[in-house]
């Protein structure tokens, strides 16, 4: 059974959700302690209660980023598509939907990538967790699919997604999830 959730822990996870929203539209570097606060409405005491640094909030945001990504992902998938194949390519037209959304700025984990340039920090780190974990589920759509040589597929499928994104977040490319689909029925016909 769970736990009823404190108050205090509450708090932080409306002041994770909050700063999600703010890194993902103004980026991490340029997102100070002092927007936080002005765009969040929680003060910096406050914050500095749940998180020592700004670093830690950033990770707590990229965590739930991610269970709510991939939890989403997989759900659209699902219900888009039945068999494991079809599931494979269903990824690009659930990538389709996310390009269309209000407020679709590239991929927070690109993005942090790209902002954190150390390969040893922790939100790097995040960031290819997040992938790996989307590669995985890929995988074992290969798999259950029975494709020969999943993690290949499973890499193949990954450049193609990337690709998309940045696609669709720098050139505003608004075929880019189907020309990724059309490449990925070919591989997976090859």
């Amino acid at each position: 059974m769970r736990e009823k959730p404190t108050m205090r822990q509450t708090k932080r996870n409306e002041l994770v959700e909050k700063a999600l929203g703010v890194f993902y539209q103004n980026g991490f570097n340029a997102t100070g302690m002092d927007r936080l606060v002005a765009e969040t409405g929680i003060s910096k005491t406050s914050m500095y209660k749940h998180f020592k640094t700004k670093d830690d909030l950033i990770l707590a945001a990229l965590k739930l980023r991610d269970e709510q990504f991939r939890n989403w992902m997989v759900q659209r998938i699902e219900k888009i598509a039945a068999t494991p194949s079809d599931r494979i390519l269903a990824l690009f037209d659930v990538l389709e939907e996310w390009f269309g959304m209000p407020g679709f700025s590239g991929c927070m984990f690109i993005n942090a990538s790209a902002e954190f340039q150390d390969k040893q920090h922790p939100v790097r780190a995040q960031s290819a967790e997040h992938k790996l974990l989307i590669q995985s589920y890929i995988r074992g759509l290969a798999k259950q699919a029975e494709l020969p040589n999943p993690d290949r597929i499973a890499r193949q499928m990954m450049l193609l997604k990337e690709g998309a994104i940045i696609a669709a977040h720098v050139t505003r490319s608004a075929t880019a999830a189907r020309d990724a689909k059309e490449a990925a029925r070919v591989l997976l016909a090859a």
